[in-house]
């Protein structure tokens, strides 16, 4: 226990806890350490010994055979690796390197994305899942950044260091699984994913054509040995569906009126896999697909990201006044909704909107089953002004601002028993504490008392119909249609919660977005010097206002969001905001004109 210990509190391997112990490292011959590094094997699985396990002339081979381009270097951030198809086959081949590590390091599957989401069909990316399908953790970010970035001579020793940083027994099996996306260069960049991972040893299942959230939810299947369902499309279609059924069931019309609605499927894998699952819908809902990639190119004026950005309908989708529609992105995990009113002016509903919706629901039904279960709302400062004090003035939810990134919302609505998060882009989802779900479900067997019993059994089904791993538009899509149908709103009395504020997103090219640097979730900015009090003296001009600033994950730009009173002057304030941002931190090309 004392070498557990020490090994803990050093945050080193145990070898060189044990020499610290024992003997002092100077003391240890390489035959004694050799001893000591087998005699741990037997007692201390975790124990890195990477190198002696490596086919180092396989690695060099296969490596020689998915060269990576020279001077190229890419970043790890919330959506993995993004860039043009044609720079990625080495990311690839050296991710399914990283997913075989990062499985022997957790004991567990792991899921690797070949996927770019909203970006245009000529750019692909690749993402990795961690066990309960949630994002990569942040530590390995750094390790995939390294891989991906190394010269082919340097990798083995890469490889190595990452085994001894992050405690990687060579010994444990190891498991992935694979998921791609329709665009035309994913095929061939996944088999380069399968080349990485058959190098190191690993085995893998590779799903082909599936959506994102579909693979996150496969991983977590697996990895909580069936519990959160069957690791199959059919095991995934079958849960949602019943759950579906179950609660529209209860819906005042049901049976009597079809519920129709028109999706804008991105021309992307959400088509392919809505098609699959229409057999199991029940004939009250007739779903008609747009877009669906036999004609057009993935994301090209459609999606979720072209309707939230333009704020208008997709290119191929033909709206009549007061139809209910929705866009998905290129990899179904975003969703949006909108609708034309009979003058023709278009309405969008966001993912503030949909968060808003689902807590009103859950909000109801917690009060009816009488447990002091503790909800949340969790938004990133894109969050629609309007929303939030809705959310905290009249539905009385408390809502926690995080940064901008899936990773920061998931984490923060973790802290509660229902923790409802959205990005104003359409991509959320609700997370239930296993404390609460098991409450929950307790209470729909349990229950004397009919309406709290009731009660429970929707709140169980929502569970059920909720991707718990992810953001997930077919999921979403369908608690959302269950909502509306059970309280029986049409879409123009959903948009009707609440009235947005004016807003304006707009970029500005800069020499080095590092110059930047916020704080309190990116709604402050604390470098350069007196770009934030400019910010403030320019908002104190506009009625319900407020702006910020923050610089772009990806790329030499810096982000600038303002909403106001009016659009007129959301769009003044966002374009002298964008000048003070131009003059104080490095501007590039033309200043910024007028919108």
């Amino acid at each position: 226990m004392a070498l557990r210990a020490a090994a803990a509190a050093a945050a080193t391997s145990p070898v060189e806890a044990a020499e610290r112990c024992w003997v002092g490292p100077e003391a240890f011959s390489r035959a004694g350490r050799r001893l000591l590094e087998s005699f741990l094997r037997l007692w201390w699985p975790s124990t890195s010994v990477c190198a002696s396990e490596m086919d180092s002339g396989a690695l060099k081979k296969y490596s020689a055979l998915h060269p990576k381009p020279a001077g190229l270097t890419l970043q790890y951030g919330t959506a993995g690796f993004r860039a043009k198809a044609e720079q990625l086959d080495h990311v690839m081949f050296r991710m399914g390197l990283l997913a075989v590590l990062r499985s022997k390091a957790v004991v567990s599957t792991i899921g690797i994305m070949v996927t770019a989401s909203h970006n245009p069909e000529e750019d692909n990316g690749v993402k990795l899942v961690d066990p309960l399908g949630e994002m990569l953790h942040p530590s390995w970010e750094e390790y995939a950044t390294q891989l991906a970035n190394a010269e082919e001579q340097e990798l083995e020793k890469i490889i190595t260091e990452i085994c001894q940083k992050a405690a990687v027994n060579q010994h444990k099996d190891a498991s992935v699984f694979i998921g791609r996306d329709t665009r035309p260069s994913s095929e061939k960049l996944s088999q380069s994913v399968i080349d990485g991972i058959s190098v190191l040893g690993g085995q893998y299942h590779d799903y082909g054509l599936v959506t994102t959230p579909q693979l996150h939810y496969m991983v977590c299947c697996r990895n909580t040995q069936g519990q959160y369902g069957k690791a199959t499309l059919e095991g995934y279609y079958e849960k949602l569906s019943k759950a579906f059924m179950e609660l529209i069931k209860q819906s005042p019309s049901s049976g009597e009126s079809q519920r129709h609605l028109k999706i804008d499927c991105a021309n992307g894998i959400g088509a392919l896999k809505l098609s699959e699952m229409e057999p199991y819908f029940p004939k009250e809902v007739l779903i008609h697909l747009y877009n669906d990639g036999t004609k057009e190119k993935l994301n090209h004026l459609c999606g979720a990201d072209f309707v939230k950005v333009h704020q208008k309908p997709p290119r191929g989708l033909d709206m009549k006044p007061n139809e209910r529609c929705c866009s998905f992105d290129g990899d179904a995990d975003r969703i949006v909704y909108y609708y034309k009113d009979a003058t023709g002016h278009f309405h969008l509903i966001d993912g503030d909107k949909i968060a808003t919706l689902i807590s009103i629901f859950l909000k109801e039904l917690l009060a009816k089953v009488g447990q002091t279960l503790k909800m949340a709302v969790v938004q990133t400062a894109y969050a629609n002004g309007s929303s939030t004090r809705y959310l905290e003035e009249t539905l009385k939810v408390p809502v926690h601002c995080v940064k901008t990134g899936v990773k920061h919302l998931h984490h923060k609505a973790q802290e509660f028993d229902v923790g409802v998060y959205f990005e104003a882009n359409g991509h959320g989802t609700v997370l239930f504490s296993k404390a609460a779900e098991t409450k929950i479900r307790q209470l729909a067997k349990e229950e004397k008392d009919d309406e709290k019993r009731e009660a429970a059994k929707v709140l169980e089904n929502m569970i059920d119909l909720i991707n718990q791993t992810v953001g997930d538009a077919v999921s979403d899509m369908l608690v959302i249609e269950a909502i509306l149908a059970l309280k029986g709103l049409t879409v123009q009395q959903w948009d009707a919660v609440y009235t947005d504020l004016p807003n304006r997103l707009l970029k500005v090219e800069v020499a080095d977005r590092r110059v930047i640097d916020t704080t309190d979730a990116e709604r402050h900015a604390l470098t350069p010097p007196g770009l934030q009090e400019k910010i403030d003296a320019l908002v104190k001009k506009y009625k319900l206002s407020r702006a910020f600033v923050r610089p772009s994950g990806t790329e030499d730009v810096v982000r600038i969001y303002a909403e106001a009173d009016t659009q007129e002057n959301a769009d003044t304030l966002a374009h002298e905001v964008s000048l003070a941002v131009y003059h104080l931190a490095g501007g590039k090309g033309t200043p910024p004109q007028p919108i």
